[in-house]
């Protein structure tokens, strides 16, 4: 339980949780640490505060960070936990998912990056990767000021796994 009055600040509280889980092996050297969006709905915290308790566990040497893919448990070098996809790789699948089924038609946009963050939990340049991998896949096209929307089904990917 926090102590949200107490002189000890949230973030260094929610660390010496996360802390314990490492000593006691329920998180492992390699382990994926919950994303600041888990921390936030968790521990009811602001963003800046999960923030905050990733850096403190990068300071003290019990955790480390790959931009776009999350935290892990360990110091940098240590063999991560394998994991089926980048986290922006499993949103642009799913996002693809739903145009294949025609919930998001052609010309159509797709969610934002807000309702990306909302949704999974995510941080922006998550979304923002899981989208520039939909253009790079050829599944969206960008209009600057616009949004971003399904292209022409003529060209879509030959590929539909993709």
């Amino acid at each position: 339980m926090l102590d949200r009055g107490g002189p000890r600040p949230l973030y260094k509280q929610v660390a010496d949780l996360v802390r314990g889980q490492i000593e006691r092996g329920e998180l492992k050297a390699g382990d994926p640490l919950p994303s600041e969006a888990t921390f936030e709905k968790t521990y009811e915290i602001a963003r800046t505060t999960a923030r905050r308790v990733a850096r403190d566990l990068r300071e003290q040497g019990l955790a480390f960070t790959i931009r776009g893919e999350g935290s892990y448990v360990g110091s940098p070098g240590t063999p991560r936990s394998p994991r089926k996809l980048p986290i922006y790789q499993k949103i642009a699948a799913e996002v693809v998912e739903r145009i294949q089924r025609g919930e998001i038609p052609p010309n159509k946009a797709i969610p934002g990056e807000k309702a990306m963050m909302r949704q999974y939990g995510v941080a922006k340049v998550t979304a923002r990767q899981a989208v520039a991998h939909l253009r790079e896949l050829g599944w969206v096209i960008t209009v600057p000021y616009r949004g971003t929307f399904v292209t022409d089904r003529e060209k879509w990917p030959i590929n539909p796994g993709s």
